[in-house]
């Protein structure tokens, strides 16, 4: 019997594996092979037109609003992240400049011009923007820091692009569909931990939605029902429900159309009621991910003009480093993501209050802090009055009692301001007082703690003094009145 006639005979061939390995995969690892599967590139491909298209937008309002001198080459003093103490902005018009790269790197984003090197330099020119400020902490940035690190990883410009119009070569119709899923759970997230978070007292109570919606009465048609406890508890804790339940609604084909709706009403609402930039547009543009890709597939090759352009047959087959290393490095990045939501559990305390553990855990509009902050400057001959405002622009000194932090290192300026002037011994007292949710005021830092003899670190500071005032004491004396 000849080779041939063997292959053909009562063996079937033998499979092989989707990365071309020699295991078969397939009855060992069936989930892996679904994660491999080739399936339409389409939501790839609209992710990066959507995002790009939106951050061109974004860089367009910076200057528009003169957002770039207000917030990064006027302040005498920017607040840094820990680890990122060197990360600073760029001297004379030199923020100008890097915005105005900013905006053309994102509109090549968009129609997928030298991706591979402008993606990636949107990621780190942004990301560098992000880490400038502390005071400038968004949620909506951080999620624009890790779609755009995720979108330069992945291949989404192998169609409907600038580069597949001039290296027809590189045009795929299929991606792994563990892309998919990373995309998918990298805009859920958000939604998810946003509603874990609002799993807070004062959140199931009201607040600080009461406050917030009694100072917008005059919302068109339904402002006036703002007042009612109905609605304040309504908004609260169908926002809560809405951010739990989003991903698992768009993931059922039933009740995904429900949810698109819902949604949307969610973040319009929102866009129209709080001052939140670009995050609804983003988050509702985003939703389309979650329907079938074969329908974004037929879109997009409709909108194709050019063979080079289209959305054209190729091996739908991932290679063994976009199929096996691919999915690690994705699995990584999201336990990372899954667990840095989680840590402010380290910390003893309430997060809204002391601020440990708060940013990049997606606790997003949960709560509501006014106060002040006077720090008592000493020497070994007499104390100096010192008001922030000395130092600061006036929407970093809003934003201190939001961030112990800050507190602390507006300290160490402050110190190093006065030894510069020859003062010896120098010691920084803060007065910080902050109210909560609408609660009576309370101190914030310990005022005998000397700040500017105490080290920023990821540790818990006990410097921070903990909340003692309950809500009840608010909602009773609101009665009262």
């Amino acid at each position: 019997m000849t080779r041939g006639d063997h292959s053909r005979g009562g063996r079937s061939p033998e499979k092989r594996p989707l990365d071309g390995s020699s295991r078969d995969v397939s009855a060992r690892d069936p989930l892996l092979v679904r994660l491999r599967a080739p399936i339409p590139i389409a939501p790839l491909v609209y992710l990066r037109v959507l995002f790009g298209g939106i951050m061109v937008w974004e860089v367009v309002r910076y200057f528009q609003h003169g957002w770039i001198e207000r917030y990064y080459m006027r302040p005498e003093l920017l607040f840094t992240y820990f680890g990122f103490e060197w990360v600073r902005p760029w001297p004379g018009d030199g923020m100008l400049v890097h915005f105005a790269l900013l905006g053309i790197l994102a509109l090549c984003v968009a129609v997928g011009a030298a991706y591979r090197v402008t993606a990636p330099l949107f990621f780190a020119g942004f990301t560098y923007v992000f880490l400038l400020d502390e005071s400038r902490y968004l949620n909506h940035f951080y999620l624009v820091a890790l779609v755009s690190l995720v979108l330069a990883a992945l291949p989404a410009h192998r169609a409907l692009s600038v580069d597949a119009v001039l290296r027809p070569r590189i045009v795929r119709s299929t991606m792994p569909a563990w892309m998919l899923w990373l995309l998918r759970a990298l805009i859920g997230i958000p939604y998810f931990f946003g509603g874990i978070a609002k799993l807070s007292p004062d959140w199931l109570r009201g607040e600080p939605m009461r406050m917030w919606l009694a100072e917008r009465t005059d919302f068109p048609v339904i402002g006036r029902y703002f007042t009612s406890e109905a609605v304040v508890i309504g908004f609260s804790w169908g926002g809560m429900l809405l951010d739990l339940l989003a991903v698992p609604l768009l993931l059922w084909h039933r009740t995904r159309w429900v949810a698109v709706v819902a949604l949307a009403a969610f973040h319009l609402t929102n866009a129209q009621l709080f001052d939140i930039g670009i995050f609804p547009w983003l988050m509702l543009a985003a939703t389309a991910i979650y329907f079938r890709p074969e329908g974004l597939q037929r879109v997009m090759s409709a909108i194709a003009r050019t063979r080079s352009a289209r959305l054209a047959s190729s091996d739908p087959r991932p290679g063994a480093r976009t199929g096996s290393f691919g999915m690690a490095l994705a699995g990584v990045f999201l336990l990372v993501q899954v667990l840095l939501p989680l840590r402010h559990h380290l910390y003893p305390g309430d997060v809204n209050w002391t601020e440990e553990g708060h940013r990049f855990s997606w606790h997003m509009k949960l709560r509501d802090k006014e106060g002040s902050v006077t720090l008592l400057v000493s020497d070994d001959a007499r104390t100096w009055t010192v008001r922030p405002r000395r130092y600061l622009a006036r929407h970093q000194v809003s934003k201190l009692v939001d961030g112990p932090d800050m507190i602390l290192q507006l300290a160490h300026h402050v110190a190093e301001d006065y030894r510069r002037r020859g003062h010896r011994n120098v010691e920084v007292r803060a007065i910080a007082s902050a109210s909560l949710n609408g609660r009576e005021p309370q101190a914030l830092i310990d005022p005998t703690i000397d700040l500017a003899a105490e080290r920023r670190s990821l540790g818990h500071a006990p410097w921070i003094l903990p909340l003692e005032i309950p809500l009840e004491r608010r909602a009773r004396n609101d009665h009262d009145r």
